[in-house]
């Protein structure tokens, strides 16, 4: 199984990472944490003073017992009343964007780090406050905690400022064009993270003990059933190196992020057979499945986020041709991107060369048959789609090397225009649709000459 390649690695984000990212609890936790061991750092220096043991600066709150109680209730009252008040308008705001949007696009929003920040800073704020409320008097009759008291009234003019910062950003991140963008920049993200260069190998580079290791794992390979159902969401490769390495085994995937896998069905190909049942008992530690889709290691998964949000406004109810053409756009900016360097194959290596993980990846023409096929059904009728759609096939084009990739597009591109012929029906409105057909065609002409020449 030797091969003279060393071993090319994928830059991976955990799913543990994306867990606790898309969650409302994680930030204000720790913001809450900070605020207790802040308290304690200040009821210490308020203690000392009470004992003489250092002086106070001046601009110090220093009232009596009762006015400090009365304070901190007031502080404590509104504070959870605008907490109820943030809650509300996240609520609104997640309602409105599944609505708008579709119940996927959710998730983005609840992972969002300026609304976490938001609610844990003014719980954060209440719960100093209840602290600083119940130490007052503690131990003493007399003893106030004159330096936590400065410090709350210090939080509430950030809270003032915190509740500034998020009504500005949720009426801008409910906007449709700030949410588009948003997801293209996590398709982005993954596609930075997935296409690398030297990190893909193509089969026609493979050795001959390579194309060997793939032809056993075909004929004489065991299957390895999932041990549940769900989506497959991530696959640590550098772990299933590993896993093989000590085996002495290659483990092929029969899926990739994304993927919905069965209990009891085929999961991964091992070779050979007798090394089944030690990585079956280890590679459980090598892949996360679950009950939905994430971003992490799924390309497709964001593609169809923005697909989604396109056929959706391209329905009778909403009709928005704009939203749609913008969806197009970053589409095409994405493909942009993964033309050139995509592979629908991957082989990972360990340290000596040798071939141990075949990882499934979904095929280009497949990436691009996601991000124009819906789209240009529900387009139908529309040359202001159709055209969009041109356009960005005609980006695209330019930065596609690979000969199977080009014929991908000029398929995408054919079938546009047949469906210009079949459904538009003004011959003005034809005779544009077929004139940016025309500019593609050219180009892919050109590009086709050039690699004959």
């Amino acid at each position: 199984m030797a091969g003279s390649r060393s071993r090319a690695t994928v830059r991976q984000v955990g799913p543990r990472r994306e867990a606790l990212r898309t969650t409302l609890w994680v930030v204000p936790t720790l913001e809450t944490a900070a605020a207790t061991i802040l308290f304690a750092i200040m009821y210490a220096i308020d203690r000392a003073s009470y004992r003489g043991d250092l002086d106070l600066p001046g601009w110090v709150n220093n009232g009596s017992a009762d006015a400090a109680r009365q304070i901190l209730i007031a502080i404590a009252a509104m504070v959870i009343t605008v907490v109820g008040l943030v809650f509300s308008i996240t609520i609104v705001a997640l309602t409105l964007a599944s609505t708008q949007f579709g119940p996927r696009i959710l998730r983005g929003f609840i992972r969002d780090l300026g609304t976490q920040v938001t609610l844990g800073t003014f719980v954060a704020t209440f719960v100093y406050a209840i602290l600083a409320l119940g130490s007052i008097s503690q131990g003493n009759p007399d003893f106030v905690p004159h330096l936590a008291i400065t410090v709350v009234l210090g939080l509430v003019l950030v809270d003032i400022g915190v509740l500034v910062y998020f009504i500005h950003h949720v009426a801008t991140s409910i906007q449709l064009t700030e949410v588009v963008a948003g997801i293209a920049r996590d398709l982005a993200r993954g596609i930075a993270n997935e296409v690398s260069d030297g990190a893909s190998e193509a089969d026609a580079e493979m050795s001959a003990a390579e194309r060997d290791s793939l032809n056993r794992l075909a004929q004489s390979g065991a299957d390895l059933p999932a041990r549940e159902s769900g989506y497959l969401q991530f696959v640590g490769y550098d772990v299933m190196v590993d896993i093989a390495k000590r085996s002495d085994a290659v483990i092929e995937m029969l899926y990739r992020p994304g993927h919905f896998v069965i209990e009891g069905l085929p999961l991964a190909r091992v070779w050979p057979a007798a090394a089944l049942p030690t990585i079956a008992a280890s590679l459980e530690k090598a892949h996360v499945t679950g009950a939905h889709r994430t971003l992490t290691q799924d390309l497709a998964f964001a593609i169809d986020q923005l697909v989604e949000i396109a056929i959706r406004a391209l329905s009778p109810a909403l009709n928005d041709t704009f939203t749609a053409m913008t969806c197009v756009d970053w589409l095409g900016d994405a493909l942009s991107k993964i033309s050139g360097s995509w592979n629908s194959r991957r082989l990972h290596f360990d340290a000596l060369g040798n071939l141990r993980v075949v990882s499934a990846q979904i095929n280009y023409t497949r990436l691009v048959e996601r991000a124009f096929d819906k789209i240009r059904q529900a387009g139908r009728g529309m040359p202001a789609i159709m055209i969009r759609q041109l356009d960005a096939l005609t980006r695209v084009m330019h930065h596609t090397t690979d000969p199977a990739h080009r014929d991908a597009l000029v398929r995408q591109a054919a079938m546009i225009l047949r469906s210009s012929d079949e459904s538009v029906q003004e011959p003005d409105d034809l005779a544009d649709v077929r004139r940016v057909h025309d500019v593609f065609a050219a180009l892919a002409s050109g590009v086709r000459e050039a690699d004959a020449r």
